[in-house]
């Protein structure tokens, strides 16, 4: 059996950590960040986890080799 092909988008934008949760930078950064608060700029600095559900399983599905 051949190898697996990782999706070239999904490796960009997700990342495994080492217990297997996934983590990804939220968009919204890049421009008209005038009128945006402060505040909503800080959180969307920080990394969010994707921990369980349907989601994980089908990210997990296209990042085969993590």
């Amino acid at each position: 059996m051949g190898k697996l092909k990782t999706k070239k988008g999904v490796s960009k934008r997700f990342k495994l950590t080492k217990k297997g949760k996934i983590k990804y930078s939220s968009g919204g950064k890049s421009h008209l960040l005038s009128s945006k608060k402060p505040a909503r700029l800080r959180k969307l600095r920080k990394r969010s986890v994707i921990s369980a559900g349907k989601e994980m399983k089908y990210i997990k599905r296209l990042l085969p080799y993590g």
